[in-house]
Parts: structure tokens; sequence; C-alpha cells
């Protein structure tokens, strides 16, 4: 244990007796056969090693400055990967042929390079190139465009990034334009935890994850004045920063000397562009040069995302001073296993919800999620789902026997699958899954019941509603609805994410009165009387959605009547609450929990408080920290009672509302303050990210 690989996680310990095979002493590492069910664990990518780094930068090295340096201990692995075993043959290196000093490496016992499938050096290995320049020239050239304020395209392990000078207002703007992302930040990298230390407030948690061999990008609480273009994070109190991954990150930010704007290569709302054809064609136009190699990348991964959630002293209980929450899984995460309590007997593929969308796949007792694919109402992403969910599949030997899918009929996740033949459909409630990932993060058995809390934007409910603000009594194999959130009509579909300000007026209306609901609908659209008729027909659909609640507060209070990315309404009213302690949050703002077969919580005269708190002048973070103190210690005052009358003295949070890091210190400290465990996502998202993991385990348990 103490000699382990640096890479090495010992999961368990069992010695067995078998009879020796093959001939004379010692130890040897054989061809792998091929046939039969794969049965180890894919490797995820891992950034470069220190051992690696120092080989790059020394001149006597063969390896100075070679841009794909790599050992048994860092480089690509998932990306690369084409079946298993994995073995160089079934990877996008096959096409280069080991020169003898790689290949005495590679053979090896004793060197870092023994079996290490993607060795390369400069004499056998991939190839840089930007333009018609090629090894150190093409990164050179490439340093100096970008120092010059340009727009490059450059290849990483799991796709392309574009990238531009994070300092240059100019530059920064040049790519919101290009890429077609008006407001949505953008991630920075930058060469080491000084340089990030300079532009961030980091938690040990956060440096230590933002430094992990896994680098993710970490979202942190920037620091004033931080040295970056206000176009990064407009205004946004967070930077997402991360570290370099490969050595060509680590050689292209020493030559430039400032930090680099990093994004995913795409048009927004598209996925990651990772094979060189698809590249030129897509970020072609968009680019003013492209940083790229010879060594392909078989399966897209976009870069994952954590936020360091610095909790303090009203926090759960063994979290003083904060955690990292995953908010996107992939680079450097997927395709790791979530080990289950019990083993399902057979062959599970889950695939998902339709916005964040992963596939995962349950087999003997593990379960295994694919990287981010995005959101499948675009086709390209559709595209990218079905890769995900036969290359998933192909790497993992699973056959599915039971597909696990939404309720919801027209996601095209469950249309996906409602289309198979030969299998046996599970169809799993939206927060049924959200709640069953916390539970099987937590490795919580199947029949171990909890308090769950499900707030997100919009789930198809059982009573043909659209849930969204929920609390559960669940398990692995079930789930009993016992709460939520004031149901309202929800108008005009999709266009309501879009448009905040209608479900505004509809709350407006539900907890104020006509003459309010006129007053605010006629002061941001000509349209709000058509949102009024529509929430007035009796065929309305009606809502519980606490997504949509947060919306329509920002929208109340004037910020982002209309959003030009997801959340970004939510996002923005988080953002003012975090500038006031919440403990400094005002207190004893009104919110109705009623009591019934299904206890009630009802923000109402809460709205009233706020529009009235706006209407006298107060501050915009003093109104926004009293809503979330009020509404996270109503929800705890309804998980108290609950918890009671269920005997259940643990409640699990999970949904894409509890990425806000200021609703989660308020709930979770207030249930830890009440003598309750909560349980909150730290491996999976809380987001619909982590749905096909719940779908996965529910459909194991039920096996």
């Amino acid at each position: 244990m103490a000699e382990a690989p640096p890479l090495a996680l010992v999961e368990s310990l069992e010695a067995t007796d078998v009879a020796g095979v093959g001939t004379g002493p010692g130890f040897r590492i054989v061809d792998s056969r091929s046939g039969g069910a794969p049965a180890v664990a894919v490797p995820a990518d891992v950034a470069t090693c220190d051992d690696c780094l120092a080989e790059m930068a020394d001149p006597a090295d063969r390896r100075y400055r070679y841009p794909f340096v790599n050992c048994t201990n860092c480089g690509p692995r998932y990306t690369i990967i084409e079946s298993i075993p994995y073995d160089r043959a079934a990877t996008t290196m096959a096409p280069f042929a080991m020169c003898a000093d790689c290949r005495r490496e590679y053979e090896d016992p004793a060197d870092r390079r023994f079996h290490a499938e993607p060795v390369a050096c400069p004499a056998c290995g991939p190839h840089l190139s930007y333009g018609d320049l090629h090894g150190d020239q093409a990164l050179a050239g490439a340093a100096a465009d970008l120092v010059a304020g340009r727009v490059l395209a450059v290849k990483g392990l799991g796709g392309y990034h574009l990238a531009c000078d994070a300092t240059s207002e100019r530059a920064v703007a040049d790519l919101r334009t290009r890429k077609a992302r008006d407001d949505k930040p953008f991630a920075v990298m930058v060469p080491d935890l000084e340089a990030a230390r300079a532009l961030c407030q980091l938690s040990p948690a956060a440096a230590q994850t933002l430094a992990s061999v896994r680098r993710p990008i970490v979202l942190a609480p920037r620091r004033p004045g931080a040295a970056v273009a206000a176009g990064v994070a407009p205004g946004l109190p967070e930077l997402g920063l991360m570290l370099p991954y490969t050595p060509l990150h680590h050689l292209l930010l020493a030559q430039v000397g400032r930090p680099l704007v990093m994004t995913s290569g795409n048009l927004s709302d598209e996925p990651i562009a990772h094979e060189d054809p698809d590249a030129r064609e897509r970020l072609g136009p968009l680019v003013d040069g492209a940083l790229t190699h010879d060594r392909a990348i078989h399966i897209r991964c976009d870069d994952s995302v954590v936020r360091d959630v610095p909790m303090g002293p009203e926090g759960p209980a063994g979290e003083p001073e904060g955690f990292v929450q995953m908010v996107r899984r992939s680079r450097g995460y997927a395709p790791e296993p979530v080990r289950l309590r019990q083993a399902t007997s057979r062959h599970v593929l889950a695939v998902g919800a339709e916005l964040k969308n992963t596939v995962a796949v349950a087999k003997g007792d593990n379960v295994v999620a694919s990287h981010h694919i995005g959101d499948l109402e675009h086709l390209a992403a559709y595209r990218s789902f079905l890769q995900a969910v036969g290359h998933l599949c192909h790497l993992t030997g699973v056959t599915p026997e039971v597909v696990a899918h939404d309720l919801h009929p027209e996601y095209l996740s469950t249309k996906f699958a409602t289309d198979l033949d030969d299998v046996a459909l599970l169809g799993v409630q939206h927060h049924h899954a959200h709640i069953a990932a916390c539970l099987a993060e937590h490795g919580r058995a199947p029949g171990e019941p909890v308090l769950g809390v499900a707030f997100d934007g919009l789930g198809m409910g059982t009573d043909g509603t659209i849930w969204g603000g929920e609390l559960l009594v669940a398990d692995l194999r079930g789930f009993q609805r016992v709460g939520h959130l004031e149901p309202v009509p929800l108008v005009s579909g999709n266009l309501a994410v879009r448009e905040p300000w209608r479900m505004a007026t509809v709350w407006a209306d539900h907890a104020l009165g006509r003459d309010e609901a006129e007053r605010f609908g006629r002061a941001v659209d000509d349209r709000w009387r058509a949102v009024l008729a529509l929430a007035e027909k009796p065929d309305a659909l009606l809502t519980t959605s606490a997504g949509r609640l947060f919306d329509a507060v920002a929208a109340l209070l004037g910020l982002h009547p209309r959003v030009t990315y997801e959340a970004q309404a939510a996002i923005a009213l988080e953002a003012l609450a975090t500038t006031v302690p919440v403990a400094e949050a005002p207190a004893g703002w009104p919110v109705e929990v009623h009591d019934g077969d299904l206890v009630r919580i009802d923000p109402s005269p809460l709205l009233a408080r706020v529009v009235a708190e706006r209407d006298r002048g107060t501050a915009l973070p003093l109104i926004a920290a009293g809503f979330h103190r009020a509404l996270g210690e109503a929800v705890v005052a309804a998980c108290t009672r609950l918890s009671r009358a269920h005997g259940l003295g643990t409640v699990a949070l999970s949904g894409g509302v509890f990425q806000n890091a200021r609703l989660t210190a308020v709930v979770a400290g207030g249930l830890t303050e009440a003598g309750l465990t909560p349980l909150v996502h730290r491996r999976l998202p809380p987001n619909d990210g982590g749905v096909s993991v719940g779908q996965a385990a529910i459909a194991a348990a039920s096996t």
C-alpha cells in the first residue's frame, strides 16, 4: 500500500489461491487476449506529472520541450481508447510505431514508462503544427498571435479549446462575438497556484482540487481588481480557473506569459469539436489560427467544472472550511465508476435527462457514467449522445437488458429508449433520480430511505404536472411524495425559462394580486396580459419549480427579465446574496409551511415582502440574502416536521438549485442545527448531469 503507484486507488483487498500459469520463475506482463467481457475500469485522462514536466524542461533530455510527453502516471487515457483491453493497438496511438528508445522504456519494468500505452518522443510520436509551422516554431507562432490579441483554436485532450488573451478586453469581446456567447462566463487557464491565488480566493479544498491530477475548472470568488478582462465573467463574483493539464498547455502559457481564456471549441450550445475535419469546418470561421497535432481524439470530453463552496460555521458538521461541489463531471473524472452497495444481476443502460445529459451503465456493483454530453435539443448533441451510448457500452462490455429513462415522453433520451427492441424499459421519475444519485454517491443501500429535497427547474411528475420543488421519502427502490412548493401556472413552456419576467408576472399575480402583476408586467413587456390570460385557463399546466421561483424573484428585482443562458437570473440573485454574510441576512421574513397529506411550502408572503422591500429602496443584496434565508429556513422547518413524521434522520439535497451555495449553506446548516444529517453532492453534480447515475442505481436496485 505504501509503495502503490501515484494513480493507484485501493478499494478492497482480497487474497485467493490460484494455479500458476506459464513456464519458469519471475513475473511478466504478456499480451492481452481479446474476447470475453471487459472487466477492468477504463482510466480517466490525467494531467502531466512533475517527472514529465522536469524532462520537458531539461535541455539535455530527449523530450525537451516535447508537447506530448507522458508516462504511466499521466497523460491521455479515456479520450484515446477505442476498445478494451487498454493496449496501444486499441488507442489512437496505434499509428505511431515506437522508436527503439521508447520501446526499451515501454518494456522495462523498472522504468516509469513500463507499459505506458501513449508513450512517445519527438522521434516517433505526434507532432505540433500551426498553419505551415511545426514543432517549436508552431508554438512560437501561436503564442505571438495570442499576445497580439488573436483568437485561436487549440487542440487539447478531449477536444478543441477557443483561446485568447484573458487580460485583453478587445480579444475577449472578439471571442464572444465569434462564439455567439453573449454573457456566459469563460474559463481562464493560469500557469500555477500562485497565479490562481492572485485572481481568486481559494479555500484549501479548492486549491487542492485545482492542482490535482484531474485538473477541473474551479469556480471560486474573484479578488477585487483581479487582472482579467471584465468580459471574461460579466457581472459575476466568481471566476472559473484551471491549471495546465497537457504539456502543450504548459509550454503555451510559459510562452505567452499571461492568463488565457480556454473555452470549449464550439458555437454556443453545440458539442465541443474533437475531430480535425469537424474542427476545421466548425471552428475555422471563428478563429485566426489553429494550434493542433496529429494524435486523434477518439471520444470528446469537455473540461470538468467544480465549485468552491465555502460553508463557514453555519455549514454541515465536518465542513467548517467548505468543500468543492461537482458542477460538470467530465474530463479527469469520467468514466470512473460509482460503487453500488448491492450488485445488479442484469446489464443496465440509463439514458439520462434532456439537459446537461450524461448516460450511464450499471454492471455488477458499479455504475459508470459518461462524460458530459450537453443539451439534447440540439442535433449535434443528440448525435454525440448516440456515440456516447455505443462507446460506453462497448468499453464496459454492457449489452443492455434494462434501459432506464425519464418519465417525460418528449425527451429525446426517452424516445431513444422507447424505440429500442428486446430490452425491459424502466421509467424513472426525474426527482427520484436526483435523490437516488445522491444516495448512490454516499453509498446508501437500496433499503435505506431518506428524506429527499429535490429542487430544480422542471421535471415530469407522476400526477401529470411539472414538478421542481419536491419533498420525497425515497430510497433506491421507490419514493413517496410528501411535500412540495406551492404550485403556480407554468406559461409558455420553455419560453418561461428564457424569459423569467413571465414567471415573475405569474408569481406576482399569485402572491400579491392583479394590480401588482399589472404594474410589473407593464414595466417589462407588453405581452403581460397574454401571460396572465394563459395562467387563468382551466387547463393551465401547474409547476412547483424552485428554479422558476428563483427566476421570478430575480426578475421582480430587475435582474435579467430575459436571459442568454440557463439560470442566469438565479445566478445573479445568488451573487447578490453572497455579498451579505449568512448571519447578517434579514431574518423573520414570512413563508407559510402548511401541513396536510402533502406538506406545502408557500413563498407567497415572502414574495410580497421582497416586493415591499424593493419598493422602499432596500439594498438589493439585503433583499436577495433575506429571500435565500427565509426560503432555506422554510425548507428546514418542513424537513424537521417530515423527519419526525417518518422517523428519518438523514436529508438528501439534490437538483440543480442546490448548486446555489448560499441556499445549500442555509439548508444544510439549519438541518445540522436541527439534529438531522444532510447529504450534499460532492462527486456527482446535483444538476441533471447526475440523473443518469440515479436512474442506473434505481434500475440496479430493482433487478
